[in-house]
């Protein structure tokens, strides 16, 4: 299997608080996250590949000293979105996947429950978290997505997104076909993540959700989530 991780953003909503510290490369535990998030993949068997755009210099210095990364720049980070980040990576697509942002902090027992979940594809959620959050679905009884969207209404909400999804081979031909057909229509300014809702809009496959099961985890969109973070992973090691 192979991990795509998606770090070419600016990160514009956290950016006035960090300045040009690309969001996965802020330190965890004295760690920087997109790193911690590499080494649990690695040590999960993954071939990882990291997708760069901003402030590339930075990311590959916090991956310094790890061997076996593959890296896809996206020359045109500033004009588009995460969809032609991995579009940059479509010739790693050879294999299972696991994509996620590279900005999520989360744990081996939630790349546990993603990697073991028989679905295909399989998007990882929160039904725990439908009043506060950045990304909602709607989903039906036996875990398909039926609706999606920063602004679905509080009564349609089933779960928020953790931000990582799991693709495996089977699946791989549909994906490119329709990451490429959305990349030849200009649709740039699309998340990645749009190719896989492209699927339920059209009712042409079920994209499937695996609940994290309460465990913790983070999604780097404002300060409030880097703090979050750092109080859970304090508070860890005092436990210890």
């Amino acid at each position: 299997m192979k991990a795509i991780l998606l770090a070419a953003g600016r990160g514009t909503r956290i950016s006035r608080k960090v300045e040009r510290v690309p969001k996965s490369t802020l330190p965890v535990d004295g760690v920087p996250l997109i790193r911690r998030s590499v080494e649990l993949l690695q040590s999960a068997g993954m071939q990882c590949i990291v997708c760069t755009g901003f402030e590339e210099k930075k990311v590959k210095k916090a991956l310094e000293g790890i061997d076996n990364i593959t890296y896809c720049y996206n020359p045109f980070y500033d004009i588009t979105n995460s969809i032609a980040s991995i579009w940059f990576a479509k010739n790693e697509m050879d294999d299972d996947l696991l994509v996620l942002n590279a900005d999520v902090f989360f744990s081996s027992e939630i790349l546990e429950l993603i990697i073991a979940d028989q679905r295909n594809p399989v998007m990882a959620i929160d039904y725990s978290r439908t009043v506060e959050g950045d990304y909602f679905f709607s989903t039906s009884v036996d875990g398909r997505i039926e609706k999606y969207g920063k602004g679905l209404p509080l009564e349609q909400r089933s779960c928020e997104y953790v931000g990582m999804a799991k693709i495996e081979r089977s699946f791989l031909p549909q994906f490119i076909r329709r990451m490429d057909e959305l990349i030849e229509s200009q649709q740039h300014s699309a998340w990645w993540e749009n190719i896989l809702y492209s699927f339920t809009d059209k009712k042409e496959e079920a994209i499937y959700t695996v609940d994290v099961d309460g465990r913790f985890w983070a999604e780097i969109d404002y300060f409030d989530d880097y703090e979050r973070i750092l109080d859970y992973v304090a508070k860890q090691k005092e436990t210890e």
